[in-house]
């Protein structure tokens, strides 16, 4: 059975127990693991399907998971919603109640939305760190994949300032090779004129596959967006019929508060379970059953 074919079974079908344990086998014995005693199947079938059950390829994007989380502890150890609430409830964000035709999450981001002179880069981008480890852990989104809408309406060089090389680089190895999901598709629209050097900036870090994933659409996006998106999908505020755009943040929003504990327990151990250490008193079990319960 090939890596799509094994994508679409269940978690806890007998056929992917070899493959989940000979790359549990290959995590354990990696020397940059070694502080890690096991991990759950729930968090290693995650690599696997964002890598169609190629084992080899599955332990890299793991293994640049962990790198990428040690190296970014201004943006990984902190996964609280509620310390971002100000900016949440301002409409930035959302993902969209329905996915589009492919079974594809559909994220938004309105730009505008963002004060930065209230919030840093590093908290804006931990709110997409947030949204993104908890559709991680849908089946669906595993096998589909997300597609992302960013809305640059609003733009302005206090946001650019904020976003440095550094930065730039951590937001595009997210994009490419350091977490477990399939970017199906990013939709630039209202892009001014002045965001092409922040672009600039990121393009040259991402590989060819995501870059022609990338659609700039301008300010006339209703039509061009269409053609890649259904309708009922879309907010009527992006020429959809589907719910309006205020309500998807709203509703998005309740959903990353009532996962609080959740991702807590995710980022002060993003294995999948939480033994790490002998003397710690938080319980893998309980992680594991609440992000099984999530998907």
């Amino acid at each position: 059975m090939n890596g799509p074919q094994l994508s679409e079974l269940p978690d806890d079908s007998e056929q992917l127990g070899p493959v989940v344990d000979d790359l549990r086998r290959r995590a354990l014995e990696a020397s940059e693991l070694s502080a890690v005693l096991t991990f759950s199947d729930g968090f290693l079938i995650k690599f696997l399907r964002a890598r169609d059950f190629d084992v080899e390829l599955s332990l890299k994007l793991l293994l640049n998971y962990q790198r990428w989380r040690r190296e970014s502890p201004e943006i990984s150890t902190c996964l609280s919603p509620s310390s971002v609430l100000g900016l949440l409830n301002t409409s930035y964000h959302a993902v969209l109640p329905q996915r589009d035709h492919t079974g594809s999450s559909v994220l938004i981001y309105r730009i505008g939305q963002w004060n930065p002179k209230d919030w840093s880069a590093f908290q804006v981008f931990r709110v997409s760190l947030m949204t993104s480890e908890i559709i991680s852990t849908e089946t669906e989104t595993q096998r589909r994949g997300l597609k992302a809408i960013f809305d640059l309406q609003g733009w302005t060089i206090g946001h650019a300032m904020q976003i440095n090389p550094s930065l730039a680089r951590k937001i595009s190895s997210v994009l490419s090779d350091s977490f477990p999901l399939k970017v199906r598709g990013i939709h630039l629209v209202n892009e001014p004129m002045f965001f092409r050097p922040v672009f600039a900036m990121i393009r040259p870090f991402l590989p060819d596959k995501i870059k022609q994933r990338i659609h700039m659409h301008g300010a006339d996006f209703h039509d061009s967006l269409s053609d890649f998106f259904s309708l009922p999908v879309l907010p009527p505020e992006y020429g959809g019929e589907g719910p309006d755009i205020e309500k998807a943040c709203q509703d998005w929003t309740n959903k990353l508060l009532q996962s609080e504990r959740l991702l807590q327990q995710i980022a002060a151990h993003p294995t999948g379970d939480i033994a790490i250490a002998p003397d710690d008193s938080l319980i893998s079990e309980e992680a594991e059953t609440e992000q099984r319960s999530d998907g």
